[in-house]
């Protein structure tokens, strides 16, 4: 006789799902650590970019992680705030990458600890599904109005698609002691989202969150939710931010406390790994789709190329003689010299 699947545990960089059978509830544990602080590490950000930019990693994972085919998730924000993009690509199966751009003037105004709405502004958050070539991409888009991420993402689903959601996400910085007890600063990430996915479909209600864009008559504030998820949802509202963030608090053990008179399954964990998807043929690919005066206004006095990648800061040099085979629809592989 076979032994029993044992899953995977989860690792410091690491999506967990589980499933609550008696309340229909699905969902997914996120944690980062390594991965996360190399990400935000490369780029120096202000403490309140990096904190930001923690909560969108944190929230493109639990969402691309879900993804059933090849293909990549992609979450951007574009806003009228101090940061004004954000951009995380993950990459199936475990590739994340991410960067923001920001006013750093406007960063430095700001109060340190100052919110996603204070940083993003009005404007809008897109999410991307592309499965590759020759295939559409799926895009929903939410208002950037004032509120958290996890309001946003609340949002996301309702108009998009339809399903009770709930979302909790938690950064912060965390100081150990290193060699010759020097203080070491690491960031930590982590999150949680919960579904609720019964078989019948007149089950299913939102009223908690506004409709926004979708149709009015998808809710009706005449009828209670349903009590498996008003259970569910107020279980995942008493997550405190240490509990998503400790390395002390496994994400297992978190869903123990939360669900253990029901009963949780979980899955095997799905590894986080921090990986671009830049390379030099791509650059050169990039190079080669610029026009001539586009070209020109990026060529340095020696006749050579250099480009930056905004997400790894990996450094591309093309000499000369390369941007004019890019030019010439023949870029080289491989530096000269």
């Amino acid at each position: 006789m076979n032994a029993p699947h044992r899953p995977s545990p989860a690792g410091p960089d690491a999506v967990l799902p589980f499933a609550v059978e008696p309340l229909d509830v699905r969902g997914r544990v996120v944690r980062l650590g390594p991965a996360l602080d190399a990400i935000l590490g490369r780029h120096d950000y202000p403490p309140a970019v990096s904190r930001l930019l923690g909560e969108a990693i944190a929230l493109t994972a639990l969402l691309g992680t879900s993804l059933k085919f090849d293909g990549r998730f992609i979450l951007q924000t574009s806003g009228n705030g101090p940061v004004d993009l954000l951009v995380v690509d993950f990459t199936t199966p475990d590739g994340i990458r991410a960067y923001a751009r920001f006013d750093a003037d406007r960063v430095a105004a700001a109060d340190l600890r100052a919110d996603a709405a204070t940083l993003l502004g009005t404007g809008h958050l897109a999410m991307t599904v592309d499965q590759g070539p020759n295939t559409a991409r799926y895009q929903g888009i939410v208002a950037l109005d004032g509120t958290s991420l996890e309001e946003i993402a609340h949002r996301y689903f309702v108009q998009s698609e339809q399903i009770p959601t709930r979302v909790r996400l938690a950064v912060g910085e965390m100081t150990s002691r290193g060699e010759g007890g020097a203080p070491v600063h690491r960031w930590h990430a982590g999150g949680i989202l919960v579904q609720f996915l019964p078989e019948a479909e007149d089950r299913i209600r939102a009223r908690d969150i506004d409709p926004g864009d979708a149709p009015a008559t998808r809710f009706d504030d005449e009828d209670p939710d349903d009590d498996a998820w008003v259970e569910a949802r107020a279980l995942v509202d008493t997550v405190e931010d240490v509990e998503l963030i400790d390395p002390e608090v496994t994400p297992e053990r978190l869903l123990v406390r939360l669900f253990h008179e029901r009963g949780v399954r979980v899955f095997d964990a799905r590894p986080l790994v921090d990986r671009c998807r830049c390379s030099r043929p791509r650059v050169a690919d990039m190079l080669r789709g610029l026009t001539a005066e586009e070209r020109a206004d990026v060529t340095l006095d020696d006749g050579a190329i250099e480009v930056t990648c905004e997400f790894c800061s990996t450094r591309y040099h093309f000499v000369a003689e390369e941007v004019e085979a890019v030019a010439a629809g023949d870029a080289a592989d491989e530096p000269r010299g």
